[in-house]
């Protein structure tokens, strides 16, 4: 990744990165940032690797969670260990209502936001029928105890503990089209149902990151496995690249994420 290429509130962040780093080396201290969204992630890993650091980890409570704290060890922690067991500042909540009742991710999180709590406290939010999870920063938990109560105008139970089985972790929408060609524009428009001249445009407009990267070439080239975020539109990964049809064009299986 091209750290030079940062917005403002992203060159605070790395900022924060390196000022972390640097204390882990300098004073012999652990420092946490978190939660990051998997841009920050992806900066993070990047500013480490160009500058020679190893002893981070990103954890965010489960195996595949997508929001992640990085954790920053001076050399006397060895993290091959066990490092998840270093972020004992993470909680599970576990949040339970009528199954008839009808919640999503935003109204949770809207309801944790409504409690002033910042969205770097906050990892996934893991929603099934009937119960949600989420995870933490230690911080917070007891306000969340303490005070969520109802989520819109449905009541819940709040607990600091992990149900048997998580619910379902990520949900997915598919979506299967062919294209001329696997360029940014040409996926994009399948991704959005637009022409390729409004796909363009949004691209234009810096719209459209690319394995976390704003990309503003119509022509870039997309791979199976990209995940490409468009704003306005949703996140979505290119899970398959298929065969070529009769009429010449590529299949391709995506997927949305809801």
């Amino acid at each position: 990744m091209n750290l030079s290429n940062l917005s403002e509130d992203e060159k605070y962040f790395l900022a924060k990165v390196s000022d972390a780093f640097q204390a882990a080396d300098a004073k012999s201290c652990v420092k946490m940032i978190g939660f990051l969204d998997e841009r920050q992630q992806e900066i993070a890993k990047s500013f480490a690797q160009q500058h020679h650091k190893h002893n981070y980890y990103l954890f965010g409570g489960y195996a595949s969670a997508s929001r992640k704290v990085l954790g920053v060890f001076p050399d006397y922690i060895d993290i091959e260990q066990e490092p998840t067991a270093l972020f004992d500042n993470i909680d599970p909540v576990t949040l339970r209502y009528r199954t008839e009742d009808s919640l999503s991710h935003r109204d949770f999180l809207g309801a944790l936001m409504n409690l002033n709590i910042s969205r770097e406290s906050i990892g996934d939010i893991l929603v099934g029928q009937g119960i949600a999870v989420l995870f933490v920063m230690h911080p917070v938990t007891q306000i969340i105890l303490d005070e969520l109560s109802k989520v819109g105008r449905v009541g819940i139970r709040c607990e600091a503990a992990l149900p048997e089985v998580l619910p379902l972790e990520e949900r997915f929408l598919e979506i299967k089209d062919t294209v001329s060609s696997l360029r940014l524009d040409c996926i994009v428009s399948t991704l959005t149902r637009l022409s390729r001249e409004k796909a363009s445009a949004l691209i234009g407009q810096g719209l459209v990151n690319q394995n976390y990267e704003c990309i503003q070439n119509n022509s870039h080239p997309v791979c199976e496995g990209d995940k490409i975020s468009i704003r306005g539109y949703g996140k979505f990964i290119v899970a398959q690249v298929g065969g070529i049809t009769k009429k010449g064009r590529i299949q391709v299986l995506c997927k949305k994420y809801l």
